[in-house]
């Protein structure tokens, strides 16, 4: 589609605000979707090991590889296809397709059947993010995005907080296999909304047309999609890329993991159960992540105005540099409201690179490789994140289960927040290098 028929169709930069907020919001809602029956398993963990006798450490193989290998590793074929089709189209079948088989889960009669259904939950689930990046990208101007991509990052805190919540009340008041089917189902229904009521924009539209002064922002944006080897041949000479990438992974192996476990956590060491342990790990997921990623984006907006690109990696850094010693000393308080208060505070601070560095690698690539380049980063990023993150806590626990039992998920929980200080450190080496990498 050209610049002038997007115009004519009021699509990108030519939509007026009341539309692209109404995308946003809607591809928000889908993400959140996508969270929900991400994280759903969690909640459900207790429900499923009672009924099927499994150990932590396959719980942590069903939340981890089980879907983050086809979830990660498909994603830069499906990211490729999109740079090329409508992304709208991408994003709707797959929303319809890892709804499905979270209903799927629901019928799982044992580890195999369940580990087969998370894996068709990660094969749609790879066609989701990426072109709603793109999306996103080609609906708001660079002084927005971070800000706009920090709003459909809501999608993981209210997503996760929703999947608690639901998750838990439908297994207590009925059972965790009417939760899958349920929630699963509910986002069926909701794919045909996407597909019929957001039109795919002119890709990098905000980068060709003129700025407020008349001046173009860019002097050509290519229309062609990249190929792989175009992408990657940009990104292998480009270290910050790389740095933000295993540094968001590194948060990613705790951020995950924390977010799989704690549930387990509260219960086990906290004494907590059914509907009061939903609603206690839902609060916590929703307002501080909420919180937490928007801070994240507007600070990374305000602190980057101009040549000023550091901000973006060194404000989630400081973040991760804090939450480390906020969680421990949540993890360690007796009373469970002052904990409560305590975990909103590392909840906050480690979903804050959301919008910084997922809007720092839209800007290292030119709008036609920004789908294949989102997909390599969440490449990185899940493959490691999801698929260590997880099931490292859960082995973790196992072995050290026979010395520590009930509590042992509690010291597995300690050993995964030194993740964050890694993370902190790469993103630190990656701000050094990001001015020069970045395409304005």
């Amino acid at each position: 589609m050209s610049t002038t028929e997007a115009i004519e169709r009021g699509i990108g930069p030519a939509a007026n605000r009341g539309y692209r907020a109404y995308v946003l919001a809607l591809l928000m809602v889908v993400y959140t979707f996508n969270f929900i029956d991400r994280q759903i398993l969690a909640i459900l963990l207790p429900y499923i090991k009672a009924e099927l006798n499994f150990t932590d450490g396959q719980l942590g193989l069903l939340g981890g590889p089980a879907f983050a290998i086809v979830y990660s590793t498909l994603a830069l074929p499906i990211a490729w296809f999109a740079d090329r089709v409508s992304r709208v189209s991408i994003v709707g079948v797959s929303l319809a397709v890892w709804s499905g088989f979270t209903a799927v889960c629901g019928f799982a009669t044992g580890f195999w059947t369940l580990f087969g259904a998370r894996m068709g939950v990660g094969v749609g689930e790879a066609g989701g993010v990426a072109p709603s990046y793109s999306l996103v990208a080609d609906y708001f101007p660079k002084s927005q995005r971070a800000r706009a991509l920090a709003f459909y990052s809501f999608g993981v805190p209210i997503g996760t907080a929703l999947g608690y919540l639901f998750g838990g009340l439908l297994a207590e008041h009925i059972n965790w296999r009417i939760a899958f089917m349920i929630v699963g189902g509910v986002g069926v229904l909701l794919a045909p909304l996407l597909k019929f009521t957001v039109k795919d924009p002119v890709r990098g539209g905000f980068d060709r047309v003129a700025s407020a002064e008349g001046t173009p922002e860019v002097n050509h944006v290519p229309t062609k999609a990249a190929g792989f080897t175009e992408v990657w041949g940009v990104l292998l000479k480009k270290p910050s890329f790389w740095f933000l990438a295993f540094g968001a992974a590194c948060s990613s192996v705790y951020g995950y993991g924390a977010a799989f476990w704690l549930p387990s956590f509260f219960q086990r060491s906290l004494g907590m159960e059914g509907v009061d342990r939903a609603l206690y790990i839902a609060g916590i997921a929703f307002i501080g992540g909420t919180v937490g990623i928007w801070l994240g984006g507007w600070l990374a907006d305000k602190l980057g105005k101009g040549t000023k690109k550091a901000p973006y990696p060194l404000v989630p850094a400081v973040c991760f540099i804090i939450a480390v010693p906020m969680f421990f000393l949540a993890m360690n308080v007796q009373d469970k409201w002052l904990a409560f208060a305590l975990f909103l505070i590392p909840q906050a601070l480690s979903l804050a690179w959301l919008g910084p560095v997922v809007t720092a690698v839209q800007h290292l690539v030119p709008a036609h490789m920004r789908s294949t380049a989102s997909a390599s980063f969440l490449l990185i990023n899940n493959l490691v994140g999801i698929g260590l993150g997880i099931y490292l806590l859960g082995a973790v626990s196992d072995y050290l289960t026979p010395r520590f039992a009930e509590e042992a998920l509690r010291y597995s929980l300690y050993v995964g927040q030194w993740f964050y200080a890694l993370a902190a450190i790469l993103l630190i080496i990656a701000a050094r290098s990001l001015r020069r990498d970045w395409v304005d």
